[in-house]
């Protein structure tokens, strides 16, 4: 399975928000998982999202979503990935990891706790960075997972944590948008047949 870590310093943390850019540009998570999930007349079942909110007001929420079953596809619907998104939040227990719906689940915990857990399991973690090696000239593992921010991305002593847990990798010499990167992420892996 592919999986998929965003990370973004301002998104909002609750689900009273109305205006996605000023809820610390919800849109760009809003994309992510329209580009993690849907192609054209099919939503895909061999990827995991995990999103990881330290906006304010209650820094830090963990909202994973998938593997998509058949029974949760008419949840996840790229009409209203926001309502989808902002029913989660609204759903948060503090201590619990909350089931909202089949296949999506909300929690308190940060992104390096998660990707440690992850690395210490043998899996491969891919650090998205415009100074890391051509994706299309390496070798990517079975079941990897792709680590990438939001416009502001990682700070410096951030990113050197993730450096400790995985390889630096890159989608080309232009800056894409987080939602491009992943659609062409998807690609790779489409075209290299790998799940």
């Amino acid at each position: 399975m592919r999986e998929f870590f965003y990370f973004s310093k301002e998104a909002r943390t609750s689900g009273n928000f109305k205006d996605l850019k000023k809820a610390g540009r919800l849109d760009i998570a809003c994309h992510v998982v329209i580009m993690s999930f849907f192609v054209s007349h099919l939503i895909r079942s061999n990827v995991k999202l995990h999103l990881f909110f330290y906006g304010p007001p209650d820094p830090i929420k963990h909202l994973e979503i998938g593997p998509i079953t058949k029974e949760s596809q008419d949840i996840i619907s790229k009409k209203d990935v926001s309502g989808l998104l902002k029913r989660m939040l609204y759903k948060y227990k503090q201590g619990k990891k909350m089931q909202v719906f089949n296949d999506c689940w909300i929690e308190k915990k940060d992104i390096f706790t998660e990707l440690k857990n992850l690395e210490q399991k043998g899996r491969t973690i891919y650090i998205l960075d415009d100074k890391g090696e051509d994706i299309r000239k390496i070798k990517i593992e079975k079941n990897p997972i792709f680590v990438l921010g939001d416009h502001e991305g990682f700070n410096k002593k951030e990113l050197k944590d993730l450096e400790r847990l995985g390889k630096k990798v890159s989608v080309g010499d232009v800056t894409y948008f987080a939602s491009q990167t992943i659609a062409i992420i998807q690609n790779e892996l489409d075209r290299q047949k790998i799940e």
